[in-house]
C-alpha cells in the first residue's frame, strides 16, 4: 500500500515506499526464499494453507545457523518428474488465489525456458523442479511475497558457488546451467564465490528474478527506515558461515508529483521480417525485463516499407536487449540513446472484487497519481482477460466493472 502525505509548508506530497530488500549471500532456495518472508512479516497461515493445497502440511520452525536464528520450512514431501504442463495444472488446480497462481506460473515458465535454452525444445520434463516439495516452496514464496504486498524490490548480488552438482541428466558444473540461465534473463545480479557447493538453485533464481521483476523498481536512495527483517535458512548448516538469506523492508520517501526516471532507448529498422518474428521479438523484450516495447511502420530507402523497434529499458538492460534485436531481428545494428530522463507518473496496484456470473473475481487495477489526485485507473488485462473468458463476457465489460468500482472507493476516500 502506498500512503500519500501532505506537507502544507512545501506545497507538495511525498510517497511512502515500502521496498523489499532481499541479501542473498549465501546463495538462495525455494524454501529460504519462503522463511525469509515468514520472518519478515508475511501472513503465516496464508502462506501454510496454500502449500498445503499440494502437499501435506508444511511445518516452520526456527533454527539455529552460525548463531543466527532463521526460519526453517519443511514440506514433507517426495520426488516426481513432471512436464512444465502437468505442473502448471496442479498450480492451476489448487485452491489458492489468481494472482499467486498466476506469480508461479510465471516462475514455473522461467525455469522451463532456461531447461529449454540448455537441453533445447525437446525437453519436456522437470526433475528436481517438478517434485511437490517445489511446487509447494513456489506457491509458499509467491503467496507471502504477496501477503507482504512491497511497492518495490531491490536484490544484491546473488552468491553461487563452484564445483559439481549431480542431477537427472548427470554430473553437472556450478552454477547449475538453468540458474545461471535465468539469473542472466531476469538480469539479477551474482557473485561468484569459491564455496564447493550448490548456493543459488533454480528455484530460488526464479523467485528472485520473478521479485525483481514485479512493481516499480527500487528508488535509487540511500535514506530510508528498515521496518522488519528476516532469515530464511537453508538445509545445510555449515560451521563457517550462516547459510540464510536474508529479506528486509524499507521505507523511504520520496516526491510525488512525478518520479524522475532515467532510461535508454533502444531502436532498429528491420525490412525483411514477419510481423510474427516481430510480435515474437517484443514478447521476447518484455519478459526479458524492458519497460517498453513497440513497433512502428516507417518508409526506409528506396521506398521499402519497413518497422522500426522500439525499446525503453534501464542502462543496465540494454546490452542484454540489444543481444536480443540481433539474434531474433537479424539487424546488424541497433542504436541506443542513453540516458534520457523521463517523468513517471506514480503508480498504485490495488485489487477490486467485482460479481461476474454470480461469483466474486479480483481484478488488479493500476492507478495513477499526480500528487495527492489520482488521474487514472486500468484494470491489469492478463487478470481481466481471463476473468472475461472464463464468464463468456465482453472484455470491455469485465475492465469496466473493475474500472468503475476503482473510481467509486476513491471517491469514497476523499
Amino acid at each position: 500500500m502506498v500512503t500519500y502525505l501532505h506537507i502544507p509548508s512545501r506545497g507538495i506530497s511525498t510517497v511512502s515506499m515500502r521496498v523489499l530488500c532481499f541479501d542473498p549471500f549465501s546463495g538462495a532456495a525455494g524454501d529460504m526464499v519462503t522463511g525469509a518472508l515468514l520472518a519478515c512479516g508475511a501472513d503465516m497461515d496464508a502462506v501454510t494453507r496454500a502449500m498445503a493445497s499440494v502437499v501435506a502440511p508444511p511445518t516452520c520452525t526456527s533454527v539455529d545457523r552460525c548463531g543466527i536464528r532463521a526460519q526453517k520450512i519443511e514440506t514433507h514431501a517426495g520426488p516426481a518428474c513432471r512436464t512444465f504442463h502437468e505442473v502448471c495444472d496442479i498450480v492451476t488446480g489448487a485452491p489458492i488465489p489468481d494472482a499467486v497462481k498466476e506469480m508461479a506460473i510465471r516462475v514455473f515458465t522461467r525455469i522451463r525456458d532456461a531447461e529449454a535454452e540448455i537441453h533445447g525444445d525437446h525437453h519436456t520434463h522437470f526433475h528436481e523442479v517438478g517434485a511437490d516439495d517445489a511446487i509447494a516452496d513456489i506457491i509458499g514464496a509467491c503467496t507471502a511475497f504477496l501477503s507482504l504486498s512491497p511497492d518495490a524490490v531491490r536484490v544484491a548480488p546473488v552468491a553461487v558457488g563452484t564445483g559439481t552438482v549431480q542431477s537427472a541428466h548427470g554430473t553437472y558444473p556450478l552454477p547449475a546451467p538453468a540458474t545461471l540461465a535465468i539469473l542472466r534473463t531476469g538480469n539479477v545480479p551474482v557473485r561468484y564465490t569459491q564455496e564447493e557447493r550448490e548456493l543459488c538453485t533454480p528455484t530460488g533464481a526464479a523467485l528472485l528474478a520473478e521479485f525483481m521483476a514485479t512493481g516499480t523498481e527500487a528508488p535509487q536512495t540511500d535514506t530510508g527506515r528498515v521496518t522488519a527483517i528476516g532469515y530464511g535458512a537453508g538445509t545445510r548448516n555449515p560451521t563457517h558461515m550462516p547459510n540464510v538469506i536474508r529479506a528486509s523492508l524499507c521505507e523511504s520517501e520520496t516526491e510525488a508529483e512525478s518520479v524522475a526516471d532515467t532510461i535508454d532507448i533502444l531502436e532498429t529498422n528491420v525490412d525483411d521480417t514477419t510481423g510474427e518474428v516481430i510480435a515474437y521479438t517484443i514478447e521476447r523484450l518484455m519478459e526479458a525485463g524492458a519497460r517498453d516495447a513497440s513497433a512502428i511502420p516507417v518508409i526506409m530507402k528506396k521506398g521499402r516499407p519497413g518497422t522500426l523497434i522500439r525499446v525503453i529499458c534501464t542502462h543496465a538492460q540494454a546490452d542484454t536487449l540489444s543481444q536480443i534485436l540481433s539474434e531474433e531481428t537479424g539487424t546488424l545494428g541497433v542504436r541506443c540513446i542513453p540516458s534520457v530522463h523521463r517523468s513517471v507518473v506514480t503508480r498504485t496496484v490495488e485489487p477490486v472484487e467485482i460479481i461476474l456470473g454470480g461469483e466474486t473475481i479480483t481484478i488488479p487495477v493500476k492507478t495513477g497519481w499526480i500528487g495527492t489526485e489520482p488521474v487514472s485507473c486500468k484494470a491489469e488485462y492478463d487478470v481481466a482477460r481471463r476473468a472475461a473468458g472464463a464468464a463468456r463476457v465482453p472484455l470491455r465489460y469485465v475492465t469496466r466493472l473493475a474500472e468503475e468500482k476503482r473510481w467509486k472507493e476513491l471517491r469514497d476516500n476523499n
